[in-house]
């Protein structure tokens, strides 16, 4: 027997054109947002999840991450990836809608990459048949040459890389 599940998906982004290109686009979300418009998050999340979020990705964490927890469903699940609006902060911002976690039975849970290493193989192969079918698609922006490096990584945290930011060192 074979499950099929579909999932509504909703993104964010903080440009206009992450949120046309990337998200609406070329990635086939659902819909998406640009939260840097939005003057009441809450109000936002209210209008894309009527009845609530079961599932949110999040590489944002602060504000973002409080605001979505009270619009979580019951028996939600919060995958922590990042914490992108907190890294270049003196005074980190801390999470205050703690207590719908409990009342809503949240499971909230950190991942890093180099907990998967064992299924590294598995992903390549797939990731390489995806990429043929066309189901799993990509952005790039590109810095050219190694003195462009620092800047390109600056930039990410400024959200001026639309796409995976690359440093191309030397063309072949």
């Amino acid at each position: 027997m074979t499950l099929v599940s579909t999932c509504y998906v909703v993104g964010s982004a903080g440009t206009k054109e992450k949120v046309d290109l990337l998200l609406k686009h070329k990635m086939g979300f659902d819909e998406a947002f640009n939260y840097k418009e939005e003057h009441d998050l809450g109000s936002a999340l209210k209008r894309y999840f009527l009845q609530g979020i079961d599932i949110y990705f999040d590489n944002v964490g602060g504000h973002m991450l409080d605001e979505v927890i009270l619009h979580m469903k019951v028996h939600g699940w919060i995958a922590l990836c990042g914490m992108i609006s907190q890294y270049n902060i003196e005074k980190p911002e801390g999470v205050h809608n703690m207590f719908s976690l409990i009342m809503k039975w949240i499971e909230m849970k950190g991942f890093v990459e180099n907990n998967f290493g064992h299924l590294y193989p598995e992903l390549v192969e797939l990731c390489i048949k995806y990429l043929h079918e066309g189901k799993l698609v990509y952005v790039e922006d590109i810095a050219q040459g190694l003195e462009n490096a620092p800047f390109a990584l600056v930039g990410i945290f400024y959200g001026c890389n639309v796409g995976k930011q690359v440093v191309c060192i030397v063309k072949e």
